[in-house]
């Protein structure tokens, strides 16, 4: 979908995200790997067994599934906040249940989430309400409910609550991407990546490459803006782009810190190597280097110094519908694209697709649409991204010169 005339040759500077965007995961692998990781870890700690090692559902996943962190409840989500479905656990809740838990089915936390979902990022409302908003975290839906049917069944007193799971479920994804581990060779997550790149990484099409070069040579500035640390980013940039990744960007952004980096006014900091060396004001940037955090006001002040037009138009692709579309759309006047892989096993798509399983469930449904209705994902899409492409490749088949309507 997209609106009509979109042309990506009308804009002066063009920006990505790296993972799932530029990047390709063989994102099926990737969360077999993270469950495993974290079941181990709960299991370390003292959570029961009988529900952790149970074989991996895919068919429970689904990207854009809400969490009720206090309750134990699972939602899918309408446009205007009405909760479509719902289970508690893996158990599915009637729509008595449903109104029992959330009178006339909404929950102020969502339509919060809807106005502005970073009154639900940080803070009190964090420990209480949860957005799976990507392929890294779709799984804690799993983990969540697993952990709810345990303590269901012990129905014990001295049985931890849904939000201490919860929060231990947190504090193994903490764990598990805290960025110094990758240095260190700490923990397992990036030590798996590490050990075998070709089992988690698609390699980018020669297509694609081109593409990047041939936006270059029409005098656009292309930036990357990347919530991984500079290791880890180049790991997997080079393992996807190749070894001359640096070279099809302008300016490269790490661990940016999103969506706070198109809200907030944090320094750029500057990079020795993979060693942060400290502040750096916007007039200090230069062409070709790497940073990590910063802003986007800044960002934006120095790619204007450069191009070629007195005002120039931005736009920025990412898959993460609150962090790449949302903030940068309501917050800045840089227009997104939605990368959604989720549109490759919708109905008017029918090849076979080898991520098919992670992006398409029974007993969720789309992650659009919801019988009749259009999903809160669908609404955020529309409002705010100018087009919603599966992947970066399906924009390479438009001629660079063509205008081109999605429906």
């Amino acid at each position: 979908m997209a609106e009509k005339d979109f042309d990506i040759l009308d804009y002066d500077c063009i920006g990505f995200d790296l993972d799932n965007t530029l990047a390709r995961y063989k994102a099926t692998a990737m969360v077999e790997m993270e469950y495993e990781i974290i079941t181990q870890f709960l299991i370390k700690n003292g959570f029961p067994k009988k529900h952790l090692l149970k074989p991996l559902d895919f068919d429970f996943l689904l990207k854009g599934l809400i969490l009720d962190i206090e309750k134990g409840n699972i939602l899918k989500v309408a446009t205007d906040g009405k909760i479509l479905s719902a289970r508690h656990g893996t158990r599915m809740l009637s729509k008595g249940e449903i109104n029992n838990y959330y009178p006339n089915y909404h929950w102020d936390l969502i339509d919060l989430f809807i106005r502005d979902p970073q009154e639900t990022w940080n803070g009190p409302n964090s420990e209480i309400i949860r957005a799976l908003l990507d392929n890294y975290d779709i799984i804690i839906s799993l983990v969540y409910a697993r952990l709810v049917d345990s303590i269901d069944e012990e129905n014990s007193e001295i049985s931890p609550s849904y939000s201490a799971c919860f929060k231990e479920i947190h504090k193994c994804f903490a764990d598990m991407f805290t960025i110094e581990h990758f240095r260190l060779d700490k923990g397992e997550y990036y030590a798996k990546i590490k050990a075998e790149p070709n089992k988690y990484y698609y390699k980018c099409t020669e297509a694609l490459i081109q593409w990047l070069k041939m936006l270059k040579k029409k005098n656009k500035l292309i930036f990357l803006i990347t919530g991984s640390y500079i290791d880890f980013a180049s790991l997997t940039a080079s393992n996807t782009l190749g070894p001359k990744w640096k070279d099809y960007f302008d300016i490269i952004i790490t661990y940016a810190k999103k969506p706070g980096f198109f809200t907030q006014n944090r320094d750029f900091i500057g990079l020795d190597d993979t060693k942060m060396t400290g502040p750096i004001s916007y007039d200090k940037l230069q062409l070709g280097g790497i940073y990590c955090q910063g802003n986007w006001a800044d960002l934006q002040k120095f790619l204007s110094k450069y191009s070629t037009k007195s005002n120039p138009k931005f736009l920025y692709m990412g898959d993460n519908i609150i962090q790449d579309v949302h903030a940068p759309s309501v917050h800045t006047d840089c227009d997104t694209v939605a990368i959604s892989e989720e549109l490759f096993v919708e109905e008017n798509h029918c090849d076979p697709y080898p991520e098919e399983k992670l992006l398409k469930s029974t007993i969720w449904g789309s992650y659009f649409r919801h019988n009749h209705d259009h999903t809160i994902w669908y609404k955020f899409i529309k409002d705010n991204a100018r087009c919603c492409v599966p992947s970066v490749d399906f924009l390479i088949q438009v001629p660079l010169e063509k205008n081109f309507e999605f429906v």
